[in-house]
């Protein structure tokens, strides 16, 4: 067979994912054949005319659950399908596998999900889970009523991205040059759960370290939280982990001071997690590395007589 009837078959399928997210109320897009990548111009080529005559519209504001537009779309060419997580009410939780050239033993979006919850003490709900082309793994929950959670990229942990308003996912069905995307578990959507919601909350971004003199502590414990904290802002290699193992490490050198009362807990702490986050390190993350230090070297210090 060949001309529009080969090119009909080949989009049924495809069709058929479209039509399943539009029953479940998840407006999609269509993505390029085999690719991820929205269909349609981008903003910098867009005409100003037809249905962008008010303004460019972005693949959210197009996505759609009409289906007689989306048997219209997909009748043609065999697109990728793309779910617009924001309008469809997701946030969807991707866990993406490491990249060759990542050292070996690095953790992949799955390892570090587990630590989290190691970390945390939570758990992750049964949910609805696709397996990603390369690998990796889509979570999808519920978005909770009354915020508006955007995309993050890292926030959670390496390798853990999320999308929600501004962003959309790959469907299940979809194929690409490195797969197909594939329902690993049908469950019902669960909703997102409550320690997730308030690590994703959108938290100030610390615009710089407060290093104003500590006046219960000495001199010595002043310059030791100015150099660590410029050392962990310094810290740009090594990824996420480097990054990581920096913060430690200097997290445990000002904590020395904490444990001889020269300088208040609470004040190192809070200039260490400003320059963690600086570094692109989730506030979680931060939070978690730097109690841990100061946990341990304050039970475990030397007195300040012998050190």
């Amino acid at each position: 067979m060949s001309g529009p009837l080969t090119v009909e078959l080949s989009c049924l399928p495809l069709l058929a994912s479209a039509l399943t997210s539009a029953e479940r109320g998840w407006p999609v897009i269509p993505l390029h054949p085999r690719a991820k990548r929205p269909a349609g111009h981008p903003e910098r080529a867009c005409p100003g005319t037809g249905r962008c005559t008010g303004g460019h519209r972005k693949p959210e504001q197009r996505a759609t659950t009409n289906t007689e537009l989306i048997h219209a779309t997909w009748a043609t060419r065999p697109y990728n399908v793309g779910i617009a997580t924001g309008p469809a009410g997701l946030l969807v939780v991707d866990l993406d596998v490491c990249k060759p050239e990542e050292r070996e033993g690095a953790p992949d979006g799955a390892t570090s999900l587990a630590a989290l919850c190691e970390r945390t003490g939570q758990t992750v709900p049964t949910t609805y889970r696709v397996r990603t082309a390369r690998g990796g793994e889509h979570l999808y929950f519920t978005a909770p009523t009354g915020v508006q959670l955007k995309c993050s990229a890292g926030r959670l942990g390496p390798h853990i991205d999320t999308r929600a308003w501004g962003g959309y996912v790959v469907a299940a069905g979809s194929i690409t040059a490195d797969g197909a995307y594939e329902i690993t578990d049908d469950a019902p959507v669960a909703p997102l759960p409550g320690w997730l919601v308030v690590l994703l909350t959108e938290q100030p971004k610390p615009t710089a370290v407060d290093l104003s003199p500590v006046r219960d502590g000495t001199r010595a414990a002043q310059v030791a939280l100015e150099r660590e904290c410029a050392v962990i802002m310094a810290a740009v290699e090594g990824g996420p982990d480097g990054r990581n193992n920096t913060l430690h490490k200097s997290a445990c050198k000002v904590a020395r001071f904490v444990a001889w009362g020269h300088l208040p807990r609470h004040v190192a702490e809070q200039a260490i997690q400003a320059a963690g986050e600086a570094t692109g390190l989730p506030p979680a993350e931060c939070r978690t590395t730097i109690r841990s230090a100061m946990d341990w070297v304050t039970a475990h210090a030397t007195p300040r007589e012998a050190a």
